[in-house]
């Protein structure tokens, strides 16, 4: 896919950082994959960083407030899907039995926002362009490829998320875990995985994953980097992957694609 100048309702088309501390990320990312981060003006508001690859915007990142901290929400990478009316998706949400986690909110001329957890427990973004669209760089390395929700309900997460964005799901038959493929306008559009008891306390999340060139390269850079390790690289039928975390404790899955994206 590469470069892109628009996104479709559904599609995921954004990810930021809500990072521990806005310096080390700045020096952590930068250093791991090459990002060159740019502060915004925010006209007063809480500062936030665009992340560019190539002259190309490709993650944002925002600190972490004292009233998050305050909350229990540890550093986190958040997944952003496109919509075209933020606030008539809001108003579904509870119809559906999720939960609005931050109502709609206008972000200067950028866009327009929301929060929602589905009824499962994972927690995603909205996304209302203005003139800010998404990503202009996907799958290319160092650029986020795929969106993928750990859930304990998959049934009942694909029921709200069907109703709610009108996606669409194919089972995979390579995954050894219960495991759907989202679609989107025939489009693959990110996952749905099933929970299972090996997983332990970890609450039901989405998960952002970046392409790189060597996975086993780019894990020991996040060690080297002061990140850690929480799966070491492992085979999939789609690529080497890793699930990593920076030093704050946001965590994030990278992959060496072994076939060209849709």
């Amino acid at each position: 896919m590469g470069e892109m100048t628009s996104y479709e309702p559904g599609q995921f088309s954004w990810v930021d950082l809500m990072a521990g501390d806005l310096g080390e990320a700045k020096t952590f990312y930068g250093s791991l994959f090459g990002w060159e981060p740019v502060d915004q003006d925010t006209q007063g508001g809480p500062p936030y960083v665009i992340f560019r690859l190539n002259g190309k915007q490709v993650a944002g990142m925002g600190q972490l407030s004292d009233e998050m901290r305050s909350n229990g929400v540890p550093p986190c990478w958040n997944s952003y899907v496109n919509v075209e009316d933020v606030d008539a998706i809001v108003a579904k949400v509870p119809e559906l039995g999720g939960r609005v986690t931050m109502p709609p909110m206008t972000v200067l001329d950028a866009g327009k926002m929301a929060g929602l957890q589905d009824p499962t427990g994972g927690h995603v973004f909205v996304w209302q362009k203005d003139r800010h669209f998404g990503a202009e760089l996907v799958n290319d390395p160092h650029a986020f490829c795929w969106n993928e929700l750990a859930t304990r309900d998959l049934a009942k997460a694909k029921e709200f998320f069907g109703a709610l964005f009108g996606w669409e799901f194919t089972q995979s038959d390579d995954s050894p875990a219960e495991y759907d493929v989202i679609q989107c306008g025939g489009r693959e559009n990110g996952g749905i995985m099933q929970m299972t008891e090996e997983w332990g306390e970890i609450p039901p999340h989405w998960s952002v994953y970046f392409t790189v060139e060597d996975t086993e390269a780019t894990v020991a850079k996040v060690q080297e980097l002061g990140g850690s390790v929480r799966v070491p690289p492992f085979d999939t039928p789609v690529g080497k992957m890793a699930v990593v975390a920076d030093p704050h404790g946001a965590g994030f899955s990278v992959i060496a694609m072994s076939v060209s994206p849709d």
